[in-house]
């Protein structure tokens, strides 16, 4: 991505723009490439995003005028005097003059609501909901792609005035590597020509989750694979955690990050040094590519024309069947309509793991495929 310094003009004179995101991760960590241009483009606006305080640790080695407040609007700024409070509190301390929602929730709306009676200019993201509804239907889908959440929250700055061009190689951009040492809680520093690959092989929903004995026996054919290499798995506490322990503990090289609770500063410097990340159209997904690295993931129900891909992920990177049912959900949490996840189900070991083989050696070569962000995100 071509570099350019040069500040963009700031058609409406903005001084400090607020902006928010509550939920999920996932869309949070997208809007990260977002944010960090904006205020790349705009050095002399102030720019303080708002999201819940378990988030604020995403926001790595971020640009100067970009400033991260943890808000808990679930026991601290609850209801409509709750979030009449939240606006009161961060106009008094950072006086914005535009608001930026980037969720689209009721939440959001009042705190649209709130802004407006204090005549501040608000934008709000278009999700492209009738265009969701199409492509996820049952009969007669539109199988286009959508425009991806980044490209609209690019569209909710535009309308303040404040178009953006991408200004985003990374959370550590301008670092050559994470620092080891910010994730030596998790493990030692890499030996020289080990392979190391990340897995994250849950999600949220049931229709984007690999079943798990085909996904173990993934991980064991990564472990048999010639020359060294190092697997790191990611997921929640739980059975997540239970599954993805026992994997640990059958297959020599695989590390289990699953209910450890290192925190995102570690576990993103941990995935800035994976060679690749394999994963669900999940959380990880975004985390893994906004820290720098490739990611391949695996789709069922869902489809990367929801708009929902990886930063600079590549078409060649993702992991799907061709079938007239798909996508028949944009989040996944809808039954399937077959009964049997054939989605998932059909997608076999030995194609992921071609898959990982040949973008390894990509990575090795220096080659990577071209990806369309620059395009459509």
């Amino acid at each position: 991505m071509q570099k350019n310094n040069t500040p963009t003009s700031n058609t409406l004179g903005l001084i400090t723009v607020l902006a928010a995101r509550f939920s999920a991760i996932g869309d949070v960590a997208m809007t990260v490439p977002v944010l960090y241009s904006v205020a790349r483009c705009y050095p002399d606006v102030r720019f303080v995003f708002v999201t819940r305080p378990s988030m604020t640790s995403i926001f790595i080695n971020r640009p100067d005028n970009l400033i991260v407040v943890g808000a808990d609007v679930k026991t601290d700024y609850v209801g409509l005097g709750g979030l009449r409070r939240l606006i009161s509190e961060l106009k008094k301390e950072y006086d914005f003059d535009a608001f930026a929602d980037l969720h689209d929730v009721i939440r959001t709306r009042i705190m649209g609501f709130f802004c407006r009676l204090q005549r501040t200019r608000v934008s709000r993201i278009n999700k492209g909901r009738q265009g969701r509804k199409a492509l996820t239907r049952v009969r007669n889908k539109v199988m286009l792609p959508l425009l991806s959440s980044r490209a609209r929250y690019r569209e909710v700055f535009h309308r303040l005035g404040l178009p953006v061009d991408y200004r985003f190689d990374g959370l550590y951009d301008g670092h050559a590597m994470a620092p080891a040492d910010d994730f030596a809680c998790i493990c030692e520093s890499r030996p020289n020509g080990e392979r190391w690959i990340g897995i994250a092989p849950f999600a949220a929903h049931k229709g984007k989750i690999y079943p798990p004995e085909k996904m173990e026996e993934v991980v064991k054919g990564l472990c048999e694979s010639p020359g060294a290499t190092r697997v790191f798995l990611f997921g929640g506490g739980g059975e997540e955690a239970e599954i993805l322990n026992s994997w640990a503990e059958k297959y020599h090289g695989v590390t289990s990050l699953a209910g450890k609770r290192y925190g995102f500063a570690a576990e993103l410097a941990l995935m800035n040094h994976l060679d690749l990340m394999l994963s669900m159209d999940s959380s990880n997904m975004h985390l893994a590519a906004i820290a720098g690295t490739r990611t391949i993931t695996v789709w069922g129900a869902t489809h990367p024309y929801c708009g929902f891909m990886g930063w600079r992920q590549s078409d060649a990177d993702c992991i799907q069947l061709p079938m007239s049912c798909r996508p028949c959900s944009v989040f996944g949490n809808k039954p399937c309509l077959r009964g049997d996840y054939l989605c998932l189900n059909a997608i076999r070991p030995a194609e992921i793991l071609k898959v990982i083989s040949g973008a390894h050696a990509e990575i090795v070569k220096g080659q990577c495929p071209q990806s369309q962000d620059c395009v459509k995100h």
